[in-house]
């Protein structure tokens, strides 16, 4: 049931912060009602929206390639659902800054609209208690896939709302229409342990209605049997990694985490070589697990690794590029952090 459209605020400025997300483990899942285990991470983005005395949109990012509008999209997506819900959203300037890597598996963009959602919270006055940060996340969503044309499951959102630290997010799909969404503590770091994120600097687009990973929904709907495979076993991943990480079990993890990556790469065909490098140059130098993260074809791996060993792995990684004449990739040392928030909200 749609929200009641918040009370007038005097604010006329608001800035809101909404982070990226690793998947721990769970790839392909959302959108076949399966389970995943997402968890936000302190790269973000931030949107700050202004009134206007128009109903006009005017939208500016310091990340986007020059030439580059198809971002705004995701913004107009937001705002038309916003008001769908009934919210009283007026015309906005929208200035866009992030840290999370544009196309890189960390989804930038559910990080972008729930970034403009909870700026408009705050402009408005919305409170943002559970019930309306799920509504949030299904709004983002179906501006995603309405408005930008990218068939999303609704995992990136809900993890971009609801993130907790120090926590994941076993997130159930079972009931499409209202996911259960359960916290996981995840007390790597606390274990002498990291989560390594590596950036292989090929992008993807999901937006792409020919692409694969709109073929790779057809796929499943149609019944086919490798596809299935992957996912009928990744559930069953899924559960064996909660079960790990609360028995602290953590080589067991690992082991799920590559077991991942490779039904990924040969019955979901998502993977890219660089993934597969990445992925095999971190457990040669004696990472407890790793692979590929997001919907494929590009972007980020995560790496269960000793944080003392974090230096070796990520010289094995980078030798392996170099070995092949690749530009060097990203690295990024990750924590499971909090959800959206409303930074400031001004006159």
């Amino acid at each position: 049931m749609p929200s009641p459209s918040p009370s007038p605020s005097p604010s006329t400025v608001a800035v809101g912060r909404a982070p990226g997300r690793v998947n721990l483990i769970g790839e392909h899942t959302d959108y076949n009602g399966g389970l995943c285990l997402p968890f936000a991470v302190d790269l973000a983005t931030t949107a700050t929206v202004r009134r206007r005395d128009d109903d006009r949109l005017v939208m500016r990012s310091r990340e986007a390639p020059a030439g580059d509008e198809q971002w705004t999209a995701y913004v107009v997506g937001v705002v038309a659902e916003l008001r769908r819900l009934g919210w009283d959203v007026p015309g906005l300037d929208v200035d866009v800054t992030s840290t999370v890597p544009l196309g890189g598996g960390l989804s930038s963009s559910a990080a972008l609209e729930c970034a403009v959602a909870t700026a408009v919270a705050g402009l408005l006055g919305q409170a943002l208690d559970g019930a309306t940060r799920r509504e949030v996340a299904e709004a983002c969503r179906r501006a995603e896939t309405e408005h930008v044309g990218a068939p999303t499951g609704g995992m990136d959102q809900l993890a971009a709302m609801l993130g907790a630290d120090g926590h994941a997010l076993l997130v159930d799909f079972a009931d499409r229409d209202r996911p259960q969404v359960t916290p996981v503590p995840l007390p790597v770091s606390r274990d002498g342990l990291a989560l390594l994120v590596t950036d292989t600097g090929v992008r993807h687009v999901l937006a792409d209605g020919d692409g694969g990973y709109a073929q790779r929904r057809r796929e499943c709907a149609a019944g086919h049997p490798r596809r299935l495979r992957h996912v009928t076993r990744e559930n069953e991943r899924v559960r064996a990694a909660v079960e790990a990480i609360d028995a602290r079990a953590w080589p067991r993890l690992g082991d799920l985490m590559t077991a991942s990556h490779g039904s990924l790469r040969d019955d979901y065909e998502v993977s890219v070589d660089r993934l597969d490098v990445v992925v095999d140059a971190a457990i040669g130098a004696g990472a407890l697990g790793s692979r590929m993260t997001g919907g494929g074809f590009g972007g980020c791996t995560i790496t269960l690794v000793a944080e003392k060993r974090l230096g070796v792995v990520r010289d094995a990684v980078d030798a392996a590029y170099r070995a092949r004449d690749w530009a060097a990739p990203g690295h990024h040392v990750v924590q499971p952090g909090r959800g959206a928030e409303v930074l400031s909200a001004v006159e």
